[in-house]
């Protein structure tokens, strides 16, 4: 099965496509862009098809990153994911940042829990904790920093995301930490989804509401449509 994995959720514009049965990526391409996702990720996507010397009619799935993360750049990535598996007659199947993040700590410290934790801003943590065979036993959900020390110190995690550092020094102590990083490697994403089997289609996974919200004292009360202006 020849897989392509997309990642819009933080600062990169990623994608890659995956051959599961010889368990070997054939091409990748990652740009750092900050924003702009939408614009650039079908080109991203192009030149890790050609690097991998793989045509679309030749994908069998497209795996996603759904979050948490950037709104925009979570709906540009499941969207495109969506539309191509549409396209295609092919599964979308997504992958939380959380998830790829912890396997990425699993793959470093096999057979221990992992707290994969990615700092929110206004003193929130997303956060997810998984047992020592990256069984999902809690989130993911937005937390507190006391509440992610207390899961980190009662599991033993091993700590993975942005807010390892602020979990290790509230704790007081160290922890073996994997990636501190918003998102996981590409591939990750891709070695997920080739190991699960496709169910709902994915959508952006969202723990908070989004930080644009419309100003009340700028909206016109609406009028009676009996009323007549003065």
């Amino acid at each position: 099965m020849k897989l392509l994995a997309i990642d819009c959720a933080a600062n990169l514009c990623a994608a890659c496509v995956y051959d599961a049965g010889a368990g070997k990526e054939l091409g990748r391409e990652v740009r750092d862009l900050g924003k702009g996702h939408a614009e650039h990720l079908m080109a991203v996507i192009e030149t890790a098809l050609q690097t991998g010397g793989v045509g679309y009619p030749d994908l069998d799935a497209v795996a996603v990153s759904i979050g948490p993360g950037s709104f925009t750049g979570l709906r540009v990535g499941v969207s495109t994911a969506r539309g191509l598996a549409l396209a295609l007659k092919i599964p979308a199947i997504g992958v939380t940042t959380l998830e790829a993040l912890a396997a990425e700590g699993a793959y470093a410290f096999p057979g221990r829990a992992v707290l994969a934790a990615l700092d929110a801003g206004r003193e929130e943590i997303h956060a997810a904790l998984y047992d020592g065979a990256l069984v999902e036993t809690y989130g993911p959900s937005v937390t507190t920093l006391s509440e992610a020390v207390s899961m980190a110190i009662g599991a033993e995690a091993v700590l993975v995301g942005t807010a390892a550092p602020a979990i290790t020094a509230a704790a007081g102590r160290a922890f073996a930490t994997g990636p501190v990083a918003v998102t996981a490697d590409i591939a990750t994403y891709a070695r997920l989804a080739s190991a699960r089997k496709p169910g709902e289609k994915p959508k952006p996974l969202y723990l908070r509401g989004a930080d644009a919200k419309p100003q009340a004292g700028f909206i016109l009360p609406r009028q009676d449509p009996g009323e007549k202006d003065p």
